[in-house]
């Protein structure tokens, strides 16, 4: 027998036997017709957010604008979808880059992106403008240094 806790209790169990630290609900049983419709509802689901993974790749969808389209209609399809996968769907961003960002931005690796507050909204659209602002102001940089009168007249004299 173990000692009692410091609440008192004596050692061994501290519930009586028939309560169990979790109830289950106990699912009821699907016709075949019921499970063939929730199949092709969770495929077509898998479908919606592939296409929103691939739009947000190709940059024709921006991440602010489905942060939008969450909040205001709270469309399944986008609520459902893990934040960490969202990020993965961004250019430049893979598991790692993606988990620092919300680790930085204190969303919880689990997350969906119907659960996010009002400010991780905020915050990951700010991030996303900041990095784009970033990115700009150095291919800006770029640009201007090759079209520079001196590079020019480098190339036209051929040396």
């Amino acid at each position: 027998m173990r000692p009692a806790c410091r609440h008192g209790h004596a050692g061994g169990r501290t519930r009586p036997s028939g309560l169990a630290k979790f109830s289950f609900v106990a699912v009821p049983p699907l016709t075949r017709q019921q499970r063939a419709d929730a199949l092709a509802k969770a495929a077509a689901a898998r479908k919606d957010r592939s296409e929103l993974r691939a739009k947000l790749r190709s940059g024709s969808l921006g991440l602010s604008e489905l942060l939008e389209r969450s909040a205001g209609s709270g469309d399944a399809t986008v609520t459902k979808m893990r934040v960490s996968a969202l990020l993965e769907a961004l250019p430049g961003v893979g598991k790692t880059r993606a988990a620092l960002i919300m680790e930085r931005l204190d969303i919880a690796a689990n997350r969906r992106v119907g659960g996010l507050g009002v400010h991780q909204r905020r915050a990951l659209v700010a991030e996303f403008e900041r990095r784009a602002n970033a990115h700009r102001a150095r291919t800006n940089s770029r640009t201007s240094r090759t079209d520079s009168p001196s590079a020019s007249s480098v190339s036209e004299t051929g040396t």
